[in-house]
C-alpha cells in the first residue's frame, strides 16, 4: 500500500529516492514508473546514504541475477547483493541498471573500489524484512527497505 508522501513524491518526480527517520536504523524510499527502475533507485539510495561515488570514474562492470518469491523479497535479495559485494570484494555500485527476468532481475554494475569513495554515513549490514515493500499503484512502483547500520 503507498502512503500519501509517497503520492505526494511520485506526483512531483516520475523517480528518485529518499532517506527517511527510522530508529537507530536506515530507510530508504524509492519510486519510479516500472518495478525495475525503483529497485534501481532503492540502490542509488542505500549507496548514497552512506558515500559520495559523484566524482569516481566508471570502474569494473559486475552482472549478476536474483530471483525470489515476491517483490517484496526481491528488493531485499538486490540489497543484500549489494551490501555482499561492498564486504566481500570492497567494492560498492556507482550506479546499477536493473532489467526483468523469469522470476527476478538482472543487475548490471557500474563499480567503483571503496578505497576511491567518499564515506559519508555509516555502512549498512543487513536488510530487515519489517516494513519491507514494493508494490505499484496507480502513480507507479514504490519500495521501503529498511537496514541495520
Amino acid at each position: 500500500m503507498t502512503t500519501g508522501q509517497d503520492r505526494h513524491l511520485q506526483m512531483t518526480s516520475a523517480y528518485g529516492h529518499r532517506s527517511v527517520p527510522h530508529t537507530a536504523d536506515l530507510c530508504i524510499e524509492a519510486w519510479a514508473a516500472s518495478r525495475e527502475e525503483c529497485i534501481a533507485e532503492a540502490v542509488r539510495g542505500v549507496v548514497g546514504s552512506f558515500s559520495d561515488a559523484s566524482a569516481v570514474a566508471a570502474g569494473v562492470m559486475r552482472e549478476c541475477e536474483v530471483t525470489a518469491d515476491s517483490d517484496g523479497r526481491l528488493l531485499a535479495a538486490v540489497i543484500e547483493e549489494v551490501i555482499y559485494r561492498m564486504e566481500a570484494a570492497g567494492e560498492l555500485p556507482a550506479d546499477v541498471e536493473v532489467t526483468a527476468t523469469e522470476g527476478g532481475v538482472r543487475l548490471r554494475f557500474t563499480m567503483a573500489g571503496s578505497d576511491v569513495v567518499a564515506q559519508v554515513g555509516a555502512v549498512p549490514k543487513a536488510v530487515s524484512m519489517h516494513g519491507l515493500r514494493l508494490a505499484q499503484d496507480t502513480h507507479g512502483w514504490a519500495c521501503r527497505v529498511t537496514l541495520d547500520v
